[in-house]
């Protein structure tokens, strides 16, 4: 479920980053922004991406982590059938339908109390990540230097799969808890 946000004028620096980092692979990004999506697509046509919408609001950010704490969000499922309602549930099918090994979380803006947050963004990685038959997905949050993403990103990918930050970048090692079935949501 990789995601960016990337202004035009940083387009053709981040053209062979794009497509050299997961050669062989598929990356999809997940992208608030129509305009976006159109633009980047003219510069490179092999780019699958999709337009989402964020409902929720940073100064919704505390309210949200609480009600993520209730039992329904603790429980490890498909987010298109989960009853938690930070889960996500309007992607395509085929982002559901994959067992990710990297997500990256690296959008929405998020930077001002009345832009879109990323808490259901990151606590949807986490229930992708948790739902994967076996196996373990890498997890990386930037913007941690901002209250919402290091909070967050604590509680819904918790500290204990934490593996390394540098800078503003945070990666989490999230394994399957499909294959666990006692594992607690977070160690």
């Amino acid at each position: 479920m990789p995601s960016s946000t990337m202004p035009p004028q940083t387009l053709p620096r981040n053209r062979l980053m794009w497509t050299s980092l997961n050669r062989g692979g598929r990356t999809v990004f997940l992208e608030e922004d129509k305009a976006w999506i159109e633009q980047i697509k003219g510069e490179l046509s092999s780019l699958e991406s999709y337009h989402v919408e964020y409902v929720t609001k940073v100064q919704e950010a505390v309210d949200l982590m609480e009600r993520g704490m209730m039992e329904e969000c603790k429980m490890v499922g498909d987010p298109r059938f989960s009853k938690c309602e930070l889960a996500l549930k309007g992607f395509p099918n085929e982002i559901y339908d994959v067992e990710w090994d990297v997500i990256m979380v690296d959008a929405t803006t998020g930077f001002h109390n009345e832009a879109p947050g990323r808490m259901n963004a990151i606590y949807t990685a986490g229930l992708m990540a948790r739902n994967r038959e076996e196996g373990e997905t890498d997890v990386f949050v930037h913007d941690v230097d901002r209250v919402v993403e290091d909070n967050l990103s604590k509680a819904f990918l918790c500290q204990g799969y934490l593996r390394e930050q540098q800078g503003r970048l945070r990666h989490l090692n999230i394994p399957s808890h499909k294959a666990r079935s006692a594992t607690p949501f977070c160690p």
